[in-house]
């Protein structure tokens, strides 16, 4: 028996108490920052807007979502007259949700939904440092305990270490993995993991990239590559261009999507470290602006602590 065989999925209480308990640092800041901005005010004028305005833009909103909010807000404003502050909570929590609420139908709903392609394969992108390779992991774990077939791709050949941890996350989550060691060929190692899931019946292939983001013309073509080898075997792979970035870093988490939207075709995002930061209202951002939705979201150390993210849930907690 594996060490993490003994643990069982989370409940969906368990997950929403998780989630609470991870956005604590968020919603502490951001609601803070709010009270004092409307505080002696009773109802929503220029004033009370301005300083929303700065709560949004400094809890990493972001300056064009932020401006989003605040227009919509106006209007309202404009519509229903002498809108009270009291009203202000709920309020930006149906702007948020409207941001947030992007769906897309070609994604498993959840880890035990059904997979729509068979091998449905997930290649994962971004920078070194964010997370990527537990991201990988989880998601491996999180799958597995859904009852799926699950192996890994090693095409981060770039370092040593990317190949030696990835190594580390299959044998603990005791999934296949296909690795050609350093300097291997990144196309050839995803060719040969289709190929061994395809002979294997596998249901959920995750292959990691390079992390590295210096050279977006080599990245963006060692990208383009890598896809081209994998629909040789399986025609409309990857089937998810997963984005990982650390909430944690706030703007730059924003930066690192606008680079690697223009270098490949990311159509999901997973965002880690949330439990950690106070930086959560990155998510409204990138979501608003990328128009890309966030698949997953990390709120801790644990193996099921790497959750799907639901908007509903999100804004209910942040709000709560």
């Amino acid at each position: 028996m594996g060490i993490f065989s003994i643990f069982s999925k989370k409940t969906k209480e368990q997950e929403k108490e998780t989630l609470d308990q991870g956005l604590t640092k968020t919603k502490e800041t951001f609601f803070s920052k709010l009270s004092k901005s409307i505080l002696g005010k009773t109802t929503i004028d220029d004033e009370v807007l301005d300083s929303l305005e700065e709560t949004l833009v400094t809890s990493d909103v972001g300056v064009e979502t932020t401006l989003k909010i605040i227009a919509n807000i106006q209007e309202r404003v404009k519509r229903d007259k002498y809108l009270g502050t009291s009203q202000l909570n709920n309020i930006l929590k149906e702007e948020i949700s409207a941001l947030l609420k992007q769906t897309n139908n070609q994604f498993p709903e959840d880890f035990d939904s059904p997979m729509p392609k068979k091998p449905y394969v997930i290649l994962v992108v971004g920078v070194n440092g964010v997370g990527k390779t537990t991201t990988i992991g989880k998601l491996a774990y999180q799958y597995k305990m859904a009852g799926k077939k699950v192996m890994l791709g090693a095409s981060d050949t770039f370092r040593a270490a990317a190949v030696e941890q990835l190594q580390i996350w299959a044998d603990r989550v005791e999934v296949p993995i296909v690795q050609q060691g350093m300097n291997a060929d990144p196309a050839s190692v995803a060719y040969d993991t289709l190929q061994s899931a395809l002979a294997k019946d596998i249901d959920v292939v995750i292959i990691d990239t390079a992390g590295r983001l210096h050279n977006k013309i080599g990245l963006m073509n060692e990208l383009t590559k890598i896809k081209k080898v994998m629909q040789k075997l399986v025609p409309d792979a990857p089937h998810e261009v997963l984005l990982v970035l650390d909430a944690s870093t706030g703007q730059n988490a924003i930066e690192q999507a606008r680079q690697f939207t223009a270098a490949t075709e990311v159509n999901a995002l997973a965002l880690t470290k949330l439990d950690g930061t106070a930086k959560g209202g990155v998510i409204i951002g990138i979501s608003d602006q990328f128009k890309i939705p966030v698949r997953y979201i990390g709120l801790g150390e644990q193996m099921t602590d790497l959750q799907r993210f639901h908007a509903e849930d999100f804004v209910d907690s942040l709000f709560k």
